[in-house]
């Protein structure tokens, strides 16, 4: 029905299992779904048909074997704290944030700044975030097929560019996000405030002075970024391992090489001509499943590849494709002006 719809817009369907599922196959029919996700959402005309909405909705439900029914659902914030909402099993991601955000009261006109996303807390007190939850994905599906992960679902705001802030000040809700969200990216080390700054921010929030905290947040580097688990890659050499952060048009790495020696590295989006994540499996059995993003560079007028081995490989790519459409716009609204 799709293909008749759409033709050859529709990318290939990845196939069923028809045995049941191994721990290592329901990975790998996750990672497919989720690589089948990535390219569909290429094209919003597919993705915001009833026709595709409904199939992917019975295919999730079909493949995890979950029935529409009532049930309760946990939104957490970045504090910590969580909404609980009384959904049904088959509400869509936009339907689950369109509740949980008129329940925080706020602006419909500002729900488009905010996602969900699956995350994980470490032991060691380190955040994971796993993966960006696309709109018309089933949350509660999809947290029941990863129940061996832990994984929880959480609202975040959903830009790469910092300045973007500046448009959500204005409302209590909007505002009350963006600075839990800041609170948690200084505890969790994700920003780099020097010794000064680091004072100021404790001074401000123990004030409970939210817009001048994130007045200053702003001028810190990496704020707002997404940061990613160590990882494994390709650049200088084979093997070395790396801190990522995404974010304000570049992918910024801590490389350390085989030397020991770490080397800071910024791949900025206006030189990356594509991407593409490929799932690799387990390398043994008693290995998790591994995903690579390898993507092509400009690096000093000659064209290369370069690999990152990570379980998060699904959520840079969003994050490239959302600091793409950002430049886009901030061009046409440029253009429009001149």
């Amino acid at each position: 029905q799709l293909r008749q719809l759409f033709g050859s817009a529709v990318p290939a369907f990845p196939p069923k299992f028809y045995l049941a599922m191994t721990k290592s196959m329901a990975d790998e029919r996750r990672s497919q779904l989720e690589q089948y996700l990535q390219n569909v959402t290429l094209d919003s005309n597919i993705t915001n048909s009833d026709v595709f909405i409904g199939f992917f909705r019975k295919l999730q439900q079909d493949t995890f074997k979950i029935q529409t029914q009532r049930a309760f659902l946990d939104v957490y914030l970045a504090d910590g704290s969580n909404i609980r909402l009384d959904i049904q099993t088959s509400d869509t991601a936009e339907r689950i944030l369109e509740v949980a955000s008129c329940k925080m009261g706020l602006s419909r006109e500002l729900i488009k700044y905010f996602s969900l996303f699956f995350f994980r807390d470490h032991d060691d007190g380190a955040l994971s975030v796993v993966k960006k939850v696309t709109y018309f994905e089933l949350p509660y599906v999809s947290l029941q097929s990863m129940r061996e992960l832990h994984c929880k679902l959480g609202i975040r705001k959903w830009y790469m560019d910092p300045s973007l802030d500046i448009l959500l000040m204005d409302c209590g809700a909007s505002l009350n996000l963006l600075y839990m969200q800041a609170v948690q990216e200084v505890k969790r080390n994700w920003v780099k405030p020097t010794e000064g700054q680091m004072q100021k921010l404790e001074f401000l929030q123990k004030n409970a002075n939210k817009t001048k905290f994130l007045e200053l947040i702003r001028e810190l580097q990496f704020y707002g970024y997404v940061r990613l688990d160590p990882c494994i890659c390709d650049y200088p050499e084979e093997g070395c391992s790396a801190d990522i952060y995404v974010g304000n048009n570049e992918i910024n790495c801590f490389i350390k090489l085989p030397t020991k020696q770490t080397k800071e590295f910024s791949f900025k989006i206006n030189r990356l001509r594509s991407w593409q994540v490929t799932f690799l499996g387990a390398a043994k059995d008693d290995e998790d499943d591994t995903l690579e993003l390898r993507f092509e560079y400009n690096d000093s007028g000659t064209w290369q590849w370069i690999i990152l081995y990570t379980k998060q490989a699904f959520l840079l790519s969003s994050c490239l494709k959302k600091m793409i459409s950002e430049q886009m716009m901030k061009a046409a609204k440029k253009g429009q002006e001149m």
